[in-house]
């Protein structure tokens, strides 16, 4: 029952500000468990003017999945990702899951001007305008994915292919004899977090340019690979 759901658990219906009104962010969220917890976050970063794309592991149960999806119908700006992932630890499939709502969003009506990525256990400190005076104030027009050149100790996690372990009880990520290949382009790699707010148009290159597409490649079999790609594109001259 949606008119249930907007009620009890009180979510807000307009924009509070017209700052707000008029800058719209989006959201990639990753979820997997927990859904009272999902249900929370999403009631504390839902405005009318933001979109959220929702990206539910596929190895999760159908009920699950089910519960997901009638909160999600209550909403039109709130959709699951047109493709699923069975997302394991550490593994390349936690960045392809990204990716995969990226290219939902740009090609959303809603003209959104950052996207913010979340997993199902965040939960806001700051109200939506005190993230978007934030990213107006220091960030205008750049992306925060900060980080540094590749450190000696995490030399490991690209210089020898990793594969994926998927099942339903335990899935990892295992290292093989292979060495890898250096990147594409010569390119410097950079280490930082997984988490990031980026720009729309920084969003239209990672999806359309040829080097965002190979190194992307390159990284299929890397360790943690979400903790190298954003920052290493960021950090491309131009």
């Amino acid at each position: 029952n949606c008119s249930m759901v907007l009620k009890t658990l009180h979510f807000i219906t307009r924009p509070l500000s017209d700052e707000e009104g008029n800058f719209s962010l989006a959201y990639v969220i990753t979820i997997h468990k927990e859904l009272e917890m999902f249900v929370k976050l999403l009631r504390a970063i839902y405005m009318p003017q933001n979109i959220y794309c929702i990206h539910v592991d596929d190895k999760s149960p159908k009920d699950y999945k089910a519960a997901v999806q009638n909160i999600v119908n209550c909403f039109e700006n709130i959709f699951i990702s047109s493709k699923r992932e069975s997302v394991v630890y550490a593994g390349f499939s936690r960045l392809q899951a990204d990716i995969n709502c990226m290219r939902d969003l740009v090609h959303s009506k809603i003209q959104w001007n950052y996207v913010i990525n979340l997993c199902g256990q965040d939960y806001p400190i700051k109200t939506n305008k005190d993230i978007i005076q934030y990213i107006k104030s220091k960030w205008n027009g750049k992306n925060m994915t900060p980080g540094v050149v590749q450190p000696l100790h995490m030399k490991h996690r690209t210089e020898v292919s990793y594969r994926e372990y998927v099942h339903s009880g335990m899935s990892y990520v295992y290292p093989t004899k292979n060495i890898k290949a250096k990147p594409p382009y010569n390119l410097t790699i950079y280490f930082g977090s997984a988490y990031y707010i980026l720009t729309k148009e920084f969003v239209e290159f990672i999806l359309t340019d040829a080097r965002a597409k190979d190194l992307l490649e390159w990284s299929r079999d890397t360790y943690s690979p979400d903790e190298h790609y954003w920052v290493t594109l960021n950090r491309l001259n131009g």
